[in-house]
């Protein structure tokens, strides 16, 4: 039997032996049941808080209340850093949008930028980004003018303000030295007048004025190398097709810009062409009055055509012309003098009234004609002379240019003299 206070041993253990006084061996018999009962039957401590002895090469290990002490004197090992939490789509996207909503501008027109166009005024404003992306945001309304929606050529007056969407700025490459030295000498070489505000250039034929499909050299791209250190650059106020040579004006500073512009809308400036026609007009001197409008054939080619008044996008032009001289009734060189400044507006003219401009391969409508031999099947057409105010002194700026090199040739073989009156001074100025 078991004596009194004792535990009846467990099925599976073995009693533990005893001395002669009836008390435990101090070991207990039979196997322990783990690790952590043997070692506190040893010390008398539960293991956790019984240090142990280190094995060669291992670390020791410390009780829990000793670690804190030591950890404190110990280098702390490098810990990797923490996964970043996976944001939820609807997360990520508030997030991109706050981030966007950091770069709506409100911008005021000043007394310089009155009367300017709204898309030549963030281009003038925002040199660095694309002139197509701007046009973009006004056309879907992501632009407001003193809260309302407006059009890229609607004229902006001071005092104005201009609510501007987040922008995607580009960052404007480094352009070589040596190309920008190359492009200052081209546009010193066909510079007809300069001065602090108003530049007059003899553009050549065949270089576009804008950049466009397929286009990278044009005027517009020649004058990044003429920017000041604020990175303003001239502004074109006018434009000529890129096959038609003769006199460019460009703005300086945007008070020249928005003064010569005004010139232009008023019709206060004065502008004589030049053309080499086919056939010689009945009258030696008359008027053009004729709607035009734009037009898409199936292939997608558009050009402007002759409309009458109440069609679609139809727009009034005026033209005077006069006979300068003529080769037999082969050609005839005329002088024209433009009221209105519409698209195409003295090619459309000139076909209208029978005698297209010789070399124009979009307007040009005489069946069964043959160009004289040694003539170039270039567009004859030179904006000659051009008359504006000044826009810092309001006197009278007359330029001229001179013909280029394919219309000398043809003047040369008809014996056409330049210096010949031009009955085109006596025409109306309305």
């Amino acid at each position: 039997m078991t004596p009194p206070g004792e535990r009846r041993p467990a099925r599976g253990d073995s009693a533990p032996k005893r001395t002669a006084s009836g008390k435990p061996t101090g070991k207990p018999v039979g196997k322990p049941a783990g690790k952590q009962s043997s070692a506190k039957f040893k010390s008398g401590k539960p293991a956790a808080q019984r240090p142990r002895k280190p094995v060669d090469g291992a670390p020791s290990v410390e009780s829990r209340a000793d670690a804190p002490a030591r950890a404190e004197q110990a280098t702390p090992k490098r810990k990797p850093a923490p996964a970043a939490p996976q944001r939820t789509r609807r997360e990520t996207k508030a997030a991109t949008e706050a981030v966007l909503q950091t770069g709506i501008q409100i911008l005021t027109v000043t007394a310089d930028e009155a009367d300017m166009r709204l898309d030549r005024f963030l281009s003038a404003r925002f040199p660095q980004i694309a002139f197509t992306h701007i046009q973009r945001i006004v056309r879907t309304g992501q632009l407001r003018v003193d809260g309302k929606r407006m059009k890229p050529n609607d004229r902006l007056a001071a005092g104005q303000s201009v609510r501007v969407p987040p922008l995607r700025l580009q960052e404007n490459a480094p352009r070589a030295l040596a190309r920008d030295a190359d492009d200052l000498a081209f546009l010193a070489s066909v510079t007809l007048y300069e001065d602090k505000d108003v530049l007059v250039l003899n553009k050549p034929a065949g270089l576009a004025v804008q950049g466009g499909s397929g286009t990278t050299r044009h005027v517009d791209g020649l004058l990044d190398a003429m920017r000041d250190k604020d990175g303003q650059k001239p502004r074109l106020v006018h434009r000529l097709d890129k096959e038609t040579a003769g006199c460019l004006v460009v703005a300086k500073t945007r008070f020249a810009a928005a003064t010569l512009s005004k010139s232009f809308r008023s019709r206060t400036t004065r502008k004589v062409y030049w053309a080499i026609c086919a056939g010689v007009p009945r009258l030696r001197q008359g008027r053009i009055s004729a709607y035009v409008a734009k037009f898409s054939d199936p292939d997608g080619e558009s050009r402007m055509v002759v409309a009458e008044h109440g069609d679609r996008g139809a727009d009034h032009a005026l033209t005077y012309y006069a006979v300068v001289d003529q080769s037999a009734q082969k050609l005839s060189w005329l002088s024209l003098k433009p009221v209105t400044g519409r698209t195409h507006q003295l090619r459309v003219h000139a076909a209208h009234m029978g005698h297209p401009i010789i070399g124009d391969d979009k307007y040009f409508n005489v069946e069964n004609w043959e160009l004289p031999g040694g003539i170039q099947n270039r567009l004859h057409l030179l904006a000659r002379r051009i008359v504006i105010p000044h826009p810092r002194t309001g006197r009278p700026l007359d330029v001229t240019a001179p013909l280029p090199p394919h219309m000398q040739q043809t003047f040369n073989l008809l014996g056409l003299d330049t210096e010949r009156y031009d009955p085109i001074i006596e025409s109306p100025e309305e």
